[in-house]
């Protein structure tokens, strides 16, 4: 036999257990295991599975490489982003 029962673990970490009456007298285990968090459901539930998504998602034909974006993004503050850092290190000692 095996009942289930989610519960939310207090602050003080203490829980009062009433155990049903069908369950028998005896010795029993319990397990405690945190609940699931629901994901979204085409997320990975195992790296193995991570893996095989991300090498699905790199032989997708229709997929457009990052690089298309260099150079077409001024910066939030308008025009070379390698001169701006520049200057905002030279503010430091």
């Amino acid at each position: 036999m095996s009942v289930t029962q989610t519960v939310i673990i207090p602050a003080d970490r203490r829980l009062t257990i009433e155990v049903p009456r069908e369950v028998p007298a005896g010795p029993v285990i319990l397990t405690f295991s945190p609940a699931q968090v629901p994901k979204h459901k085409n997320d990975p539930h195992t790296a193995k599975e991570a893996l095989q998504m991300a090498a699905e998602r790199a032989a997708d034909p229709n997929r457009k490489p990052v690089s298309r974006h260099f150079g077409k993004h001024k910066g939030i503050f308008g025009g070379n982003g390698v001169s701006f850092q520049r200057s905002v290190r030279d503010e430091w000692d």
